[in-house]
């Protein structure tokens, strides 16, 4: 319990990479007072609870109606995680968040972005739903690790909700370097964990056939 404990808190804290959107929650919010921001950050990740729990609790079933094995998920899902922890390493998936929403800024009106861009797919975005599919997978139909396993999305996100109340002052603490150094770190464990789910996934197929 403890391995799935550890496994899946280190999965969704690097998934989610909470330090990593504070930059991005200050620019979706200018020109907001405090209790707007404070508004945003709680919907949004009340929004990306509500997704990631249903996924949580429901994603075998629609892996199942679909006739895709948990095996064959976690290949796919771990070779995602995998390509999202390389663009972690090389900035690019930094960029490609801040374009996101930037383009919402200027398309969406600004009491929108709770939901979009920041809930998704800032928060609940493909990287953390197939994350929380392969872990649910993990935990199989054991309550216990089941309820571990929405407890501690619940906690994640509410880190996240925290990291967005303080963005300001995490951005300033950790610069630009300390961001571009904490993303690289994090994508390097996401890659370790990714490939892990490869080599579970491949088990799991070779000892079926």
């Amino acid at each position: 319990m403890y391995d799935f404990f550890s496994s899946t808190l280190a999965t969704l804290l690097v998934t989610l990479d909470p330090p990593g959107l504070a930059p991005i929650f200050i620019s979706l919010t200018m020109g907001m007072v405090a209790s707007e921001r404070r508004q945003v950050a709680l919907r949004a990740c009340l929004i990306a609870f509500v997704i990631m729990t249903f996924f949580a609790l429901g994603g075998g079933r629609i892996l199942t109606v679909l006739g895709v094995g948990l095996p064959a998920f976690r290949i796919a899902g771990g070779l995602l995680l995998f390509w999202i922890a390389f663009e972690m390493v090389f900035e690019a998936r930094t960029e490609r968040k801040a374009e996101t929403a930037q383009s919402a800024i200027t398309i969406d009106h600004i009491r929108n972005v709770a939901a979009f861009p920041l809930a998704i797919p800032l928060l609940a975005g493909p990287g953390a739903i197939t994350a929380t599919i392969l872990l649910a997978g993990r935990a199989g139909s054991d309550p216990r690790l089941l309820a571990i396993l929405v407890a501690l999305i619940g906690a994640v996100l509410a880190a996240c909700a925290l990291v967005f109340l303080l963005a300001e002052r995490i951005s300033r603490l950790l610069g630009v370097t300390g961001n571009v150094v904490l993303s690289r770190l994090l994508g390097v464990i996401l890659a370790a964990l990714a490939v892990q789910f490869v080599i579970d996934g491949a088990s799991a197929a070779l000892g079926r056939g």
